[in-house]
């Protein structure tokens, strides 16, 4: 039997969830790698995963679709005999402000990034063993440094901060659920490259966070059977610094200066 622990990370194909599956697996976890679109990027992360001596394998789902969210959790659990965390990473980040926001954007964010948070946790908690399990959450710095930027996927990330405290309690002593807090990471949505170098060093710290940086909190918080109902903070600092906009813009604003 093999006693080796198995996570489900969602979104594993590529960019952050892609390092966490890798980091996992270098340190003794078994992966559920989960894509909804880019199997290529999917079964790549795997072919690595197992050319390193590790264990991992595909699975594909549309989490916004509910029936194919709620099947996830048990399609791991069936192929490796057990399951013990989720990390809800799979996210979407489209912009909108006040001006165009919409119910449609609103439950587009809603049903990627909150929703199906809830789901996997109720299901591995239907699905982990004797000794409990662990949730990991990603959430954005930008809930404690709030701007009206990126409107609907920040309310989206607000309602899954709020169901980190509400699962915490709902589902302990089985399930512990955490929440990791990343600031500028990659570069994303519109944002060109001298943007993200310029935004990656707007922190106290004058640098923000790595991918790696992000995969290692993950680990801490699956690897500390104390810690459940908060989030940590990988932000370089930025959230001790007030801005209004969103840090695209701003670098934007300061490159157009120079």
């Amino acid at each position: 039997m093999n006693l080796k622990p198995v996570v489900l990370v969602t979104g594993a194909a590529q960019r952050i969830g892609r390092d966490i599956a890798l980091d996992l697996a270098a340190n003794g976890w078994r992966v559920g790698v989960h894509y909804r679109s880019s199997a290529s990027a999917a079964d790549a992360t795997v072919a690595t995963i197992r050319a390193a001596g590790g264990q991992a394998q595909a699975f594909g789902a549309d989490l916004a679709h509910e029936a194919q969210c709620e099947a996830l959790v048990p399609a791991v659990h069936r192929a490796f005999g057990r399951i013990d965390a989720v990390v809800n990473n799979a996210s979407l980040f489209e912009y909108d402000d006040l001006a165009s926001f919409s119910l449609a954007r609103m439950e587009a964010h809603w049903r990627a990034n909150t929703a199906p948070a809830i789901l996997l946790a109720r299901a591995l908690n239907s699905h982990c063993g004797r000794e409990g399990g662990v949730v990991v959450n990603i959430l954005d710095q930008k809930l404690w440094n709030p701007n009206p930027d990126y409107l609907s996927y920040t309310l989206s990330k607000a309602a899954l901060e709020a169901a980190n405290t509400l699962l915490a309690q709902a589902l302990a002593p089985r399930l512990r659920v955490c929440g990791v807090a990343p600031g500028v990471t990659l570069l994303s949505g519109e944002m060109s490259g001298r943007e993200f170098d310029a935004s990656h060093r707007m922190t106290p710290l004058q640098r923000s966070s790595t991918p790696q940086d992000v995969a290692r909190a993950v680990r801490f918080l699956m690897e500390s059977p104390a810690i459940t109902g908060t989030t940590l903070l990988v932000d370089g600092g930025q959230h001790l610094q007030a801005q209004n906009r969103d840090v695209m813009f701003l670098a934007r604003d300061d490159n157009q200066a120079l």
